[in-house]
């Protein structure tokens, strides 16, 4: 029970931290509303699933004991958080309405900027945490150190696919918050084109500013 309230904690403070998955979740949800919140919690979560099974499959050995396969994916991640930061700064955003991003309700409808199609948003979630390398590193390197050592490979398995599920369970939740927190905000930072147009230029470069702290 130690053993789980620390590793708890640990995802806990993992979810916590500011790194790309929180902010492509709050800056979706500013820019396109709580359905596209929602949307991209679901898809970074999907990502920590393909964690969770890569770690049970034995990935870890892989990427620990092949450091250019661990740079290879940095640098991917880093690509494409630079790609989307471009993304950002080169869109156009055009008004439409999200029914679903009024803040009076179901039946209230909020001016938004368009953005990526769900699909997109969903997709992009799903790499960003894929080749996030924090999340990487918890799954391949620290999430090991909560498993009781000398176990039969198969219990070893069956014990980092429940010590998944548990943080993929804290991490969703987490998410969802971030999500409804970003879409709480989005009133206050959206009105003008030309406020639309900054809040692009600074998700752009906080994209940018994140791709370049990925890949040193």
């Amino acid at each position: 029970m130690t053993s789980l309230a620390g590793f708890v904690l640990a995802s806990l403070l993992l979810v916590a931290v500011p790194g790309p998955n929180l902010v492509y979740i709050v800056t979706r949800s500013v820019q396109q509303g709580r359905r596209a919140g929602f949307v991209s919690a679901l898809g970074v979560e999907s990502g920590t699933l393909v964690h969770v099974l890569a770690a049970a499959g034995g990935a870890g050995t892989l990427i620990t004991g092949h450091p250019l396969a661990f740079a290879v994916l940095r640098h991917a991640g880093a690509g494409y958080l630079a790609y989307l930061g471009v993304r950002a700064l080169l869109s156009r955003p055009g008004p439409v309405v999200d029914a679903t991003a009024g803040a009076g309700g179901a039946g209230e409808a909020a001016v938004r900027p368009a953005g990526p199609r769900l699909l997109r948003v969903y997709r992009d979630a799903v790499l960003i945490n894929v080749l996030n390398p924090k999340v990487i590193l918890f799954f391949l390197a620290f999430l090991p150190q909560f498993l009781p050592p000398g176990l039969p490979p198969g219990q070893t398995r069956v014990r980092m696919l429940a010590l998944g599920g548990v943080f993929l369970l804290v991490a969703f939740v987490l998410d969802l918050g971030y999500a409804f927190l970003g879409a709480a905000l989005a009133g206050r930072l959206h009105g003008t084109p030309s406020r639309e147009r900054r809040l692009s230029r600074l998700v752009g470069g906080v994209y940018l500013g994140l791709a370049v702290a990925v890949s040193v």
